[in-house]
């Protein structure tokens, strides 16, 4: 049985957001707002919570195409190789925001990670979602929650997501009704950035 908290987004109540940390420390899985779709995530230094997320999603975890989910750009030589001027200014632009990036991985990534050749970063404009990942200390990998509502693709109301959720998660984050628009995703591993998927935000910055 999964427990929900309410966070509000404009202030997150710090004690709240231990709680939330706590729960992650301990391998356990949280859903929680961010700037677009509501998002199933754990410790990126967790194996068998990554294990858990992928098998949930019937992926093989070395096949898992998971964002890696940042506090700000200060921690990203960690997960991807040296970027470039170009590509920094993008990100700088572009984040915190609703956009998935994909970057060349490096070799320091997490074990479960390492045949990764490339990763997706996101740092959305979610206090919720960046607090949380603040006092973790180190990212938390996620996925979107999709509804198998081939019309509604993402539910966004917190009471519906426990209830489909309750038995598969720990923690379900009420952070007031989601998005239905998943994030945009860019590939920036080419010379070019390439639009992988168009969602929520504005193209032009690209």
């Amino acid at each position: 049985m999964a427990n929900i908290i309410r966070i509000y987004e404009e202030n997150p109540n710090p004690k709240a957001i231990k709680q939330v940390v706590e729960v992650l420390k301990k391998g356990g899985l949280i859903i929680y707002p961010t700037d677009t779709v509501y998002g199933l995530g754990c410790d990126i230094t967790n194996t068998k919570a990554l294990e858990k997320i992928a098998r949930i999603k019937g992926v093989k975890l070395d096949k898992a195409n998971f964002s890696f989910i940042c506090h700000d750009l200060s921690n990203l030589s960690d997960y991807v190789k040296q970027i470039d001027t170009k590509t920094f200014k993008i990100l700088k632009r572009a984040l915190p925001g609703p956009y998935t990036f994909i970057l060349p991985g490096s070799k320091t990534l997490p074990a479960a990670f390492k045949k990764k050749k490339e990763v997706g970063i996101r740092v959305p404009n979610n206090n919720i979602a960046l607090e949380i990942v603040k006092l973790l200390g180190n990212p938390i990998v996620s996925t979107s929650i999709r509804d198998e509502d081939e019309i509604i693709e993402y539910t966004t109301d917190p009471e519906l997501i426990l209830e489909k959720w309750d038995n598969l998660v720990d923690l379900v984050i009420d952070g007031g009704y989601g998005d239905n628009q998943a994030s945009t995703v860019v590939d920036l591993s080419k010379e070019e950035p390439l639009i992988v998927r168009e969602g929520k935000g504005s193209l032009e910055i690209f």
